[in-house]
């Protein structure tokens, strides 16, 4: 069974190795000698050269220019803010490609999110159904299954309400975040 602490530890362990792959990911970025796994579009166009042809030895392999490392992130908001086919261009379909998936999961979980916070966790919180049922048989549960739906009785009406409250509220939502995406595969 598992408790909240379980469950921080558990996203605490997702937060730091996911900072862990950023920073790694941002430090091999800035290496020279990566510059044709990072960067391939500015090659075939002529727009780097490769570092094994270029000044001393260890500025081939290391970069040592440390204002770079502070400001590893600056190229996002602009990845962000760029339009589609300018960062087709620069970047290639697969970052295009990545950027879509990445910013329409953004519209769709966030709502789920902000509703089941706002809805059905406080309704879930509120019941007291595993603590009838601890007093009539030996169950046991944790902090964690209060919020969950085996905290809700079986045919309980407040269910049926937020369940479909919820579903309205997504459904009316989703079509003003992409009115091309629902029939689409029709």
């Amino acid at each position: 069974m598992a408790t909240l602490g379980d469950i921080g530890l558990a996203a605490a362990i997702n937060i730091l190795s996911a900072v862990a792959f950023l920073l790694a990911f941002a430090i091999l970025r800035l290496q020279p000698f990566n510059d044709r796994v990072y960067f391939p579009k500015w090659y075939l166009k002529g727009l780097r050269s490769s570092p094994s042809h270029v000044g001393a030895f260890v500025h081939k392999f290391v970069n040592l220019d440390f204002r770079s490392y502070l400001r590893f992130l600056n190229w996002m908001p602009a990845a962000l803010q760029m339009p589609e086919p300018e960062l087709i261009d620069h970047a290639g379909l697969d970052s295009a490609v990545y950027l879509r998936i990445y910013l329409i999961g953004l519209k769709i979980f966030v709502p789920i999110t902000f509703l089941a916070f706002t809805i059905l966790v406080p309704v879930n919180w509120t019941n007291r159904t595993l603590e009838l049922e601890l007093s009539k048989s030996n169950v046991t549960f944790s902090d964690i299954d209060k919020l969950s739906i085996s905290n809700i009785p079986e045919g309980s009406e407040r269910f049926v309400v937020t369940s479909f409250c919820i579903s309205l509220l997504f459904t009316a939502h989703f079509p003003e975040t992409h009115p091309d995406f629902c029939f689409s595969f029709f």
